[in-house]
């Protein structure tokens, strides 16, 4: 079951970052929980050498996800 935050917030934020999905190239990043104005991604990096870096992943998608979403403050990066 996939975590849901206020009024379908997580879904609204998951078509956000599939809007940015094309920019990433080879790299992936899954939605893993919205909470309390914060954003937690996995970003699963490319192995090949066209890979971005997670900083600049988490980067591109904040600044989409705080165009659409005034309510969030961040967006962090977790790890298993």
């Amino acid at each position: 079951m996939k975590p849901q935050g206020k009024d379908g917030l997580f879904d609204k934020v998951d078509r956000t970052i599939a809007k940015v999905r094309p920019a990433l190239g080879a790299n992936m990043v899954e939605l893993v929980e919205v909470s309390d104005g914060v954003v937690r991604v996995k970003v699963i990096p490319c192995s090949c050498s066209a890979g971005m870096p997670e900083e600049m992943i988490v980067n591109l998608i904040e600044e989409q996800v705080k165009d659409e979403f005034p309510e969030i403050r961040e967006v962090v990066a977790v790890r298993n």
